[in-house]
Order: C-alpha cells, then sequence, then structure tokens
C-alpha cells in the first residue's frame, strides 16, 4: 500500500476521515472528498478535493483529472429520520436514495475507468440492511441496494474487487446536531444493549476498510462492524 492512490469519497469527516487517516499513516496517496471543505485540524499529509456524487457529470471530471487509482472507498450517506410507511417522504427517500444508493454506484462507475487491475472498491451499507425495524425502511432498502450492488459488481469488474462494510451503531456527525452530554447518554443506552456493550467508535470502522483494500483475497464479502448489532 506504500504509494498507493486511495480516494475516500465522504472522507472529511466520521468514518471516512477514520479511513483517509489510517490509510495516509501507512504511506498511501490519500484523497479525501466530501462536498464541504476540510476542517481547520486537517492533516497537511492528506489530498483533499469536493465533489457532489449526486452530479454525474462532476463526478467523472473528478476521476478523469485524477487518473489511476488502486483504491476507492465510498463513505458517504445522507442524514435522515426513521418514518412510518405512512407518514414517509417519498421526496425525501428518493434524495436518500440519490446520495448513498446513486452516489456509490456513479463514483464505482467513474472510477472502475481508472482502477488498478489489482485495486479494490468499498462500498458502505449498514445493518438495517438485514434487520427489520419498523420505521426504518429507507434505510434498510438502500443498504440492501449497496450489498446486492457489491456482489454484483465483485463479479463484474473482477479481478478488481468489491466488498462492503455495514456499520452498526457508531458515534459520529450522522447522529446529528446534539449536545455532547446528551451524544454520550445516547451512546451509552445504544452501547448497553450490543453483546460489545459499547458503539462503535471510526477507527474500529477504519480497520475494517483497510482490511477490505489490503487483503487480495476478499471480493463480494459484506464484512458487518456492528458490535453484534445483528444478534
Amino acid at each position: 500500500m506504500k504509494d498507493a492512490t486511495v480516494v475516500v469519497i465522504g472522507g472529511l469527516s466520521g468514518i471516512g476521515r477514520a479511513v483517509a487517516e489510517r490509510a495516509a499513516e501507512e504511506g498511501a496517496r490519500v484523497i479525501a472528498v466530501g462536498r464541504r471543505t476540510a476542517p481547520a485540524d486537517w492533516s497537511k499529509q492528506i489530498e483533499t478535493a469536493t465533489l457532489d456524487i449526486t452530479d454525474e457529470a462532476a463526478v467523472e471530471r473528478f476521476f478523469s483529472k485524477l487518473g489511476a487509482l488502486d483504491h476507492l472507498v465510498v463513505t458517504s450517506g445522507p442524514v435522515i429520520a426513521s418514518s412510518r410507511l405512512t407518514d414517509l417522504d417519498v421526496s425525501a427517500a428518493k434524495d436518500a436514495f440519490d446520495v448513498k444508493v446513486f452516489g456509490q454506484l456513479r463514483a464505482a462507475k467513474q472510477a472502475a475507468r481508472y482502477i488498478a487491475k489489482t485495486g479494490s472498491i468499498t462500498l458502505t451499507s449498514g445493518l438495517l440492511a438485514r434487520k427489520a425495524v419498523p420505521g426504518a425502511l429507507v434505510k434498510a432498502t438502500m443498504n440492501a441496494a449497496i450489498e446486492s450492488m457489491g456482489k454484483t459488481l465483485a463479479k463484474e469488474l473482477a479481478p478488481v474487487r468489491v466488498n462492503v462494510v455495514s456499520p452498526g451503531m457508531v458515534e459520529t456527525g450522522m447522529w446529528g446536531e446534539m449536545p455532547e452530554a446528551e451524544r454520550k447518554a445516547m451512546a451509552a443506552k445504544a452501547g448497553g444493549g450490543l453483546p460489545v456493550g459499547r458503539v462503535g467508535q471510526t477507527g474500529d470502522l477504519a480497520q475494517a476498510y483497510w482490511l477490505l483494500m489490503t487483503n487480495g483475497f476478499m471480493t463480494g464479502a459484506v464484512v458487518d462492524v456492528d458490535g453484534g448489532g445483528l444478534l
């Protein structure tokens, strides 16, 4: 991985940032991509780029300008509230799909033109793909679609490896804005119901993405990093 080129879309915050920092620590050239500018404490070791993955022309331009790469990781996703079917805002659901499902699809499509044959694409789903929870219809169907996408692309794009990481409850900005004390209380309550006794941290997830980038015998896999949440 030393001097390999790694693109992390969603890499300016949360899980994506942890992935970008891990790859940079291991000697890779990392380009962290997001819709906003990098935070003030950003590492000078990691390159950044601004991109809206709902804009296919912009995604195409980004990869065309970048050229050859070795690994693509996509962690970006929308913040969307749970909703019962009868209260569902279908327009908001379409917008969410455009980011998480079609956004990852656009990124994979354009990266596939330039990625090394020994490289990899790692997508991101979530445990609700396989855990039925009332009110989580949109999240469940988005995540299930991504897991199906990953397995299909693992065959279509071979020998490029395509895998999916499925996070459980992870303490990130995806929880939305809330006071720190409230965030910690929510994390403690959620973690208390898991076999491991805590919610995940971004570093826990970064290890899984790193495994999928570096293990040349893994493709078509869905790796659950959920503290036993599916149990």
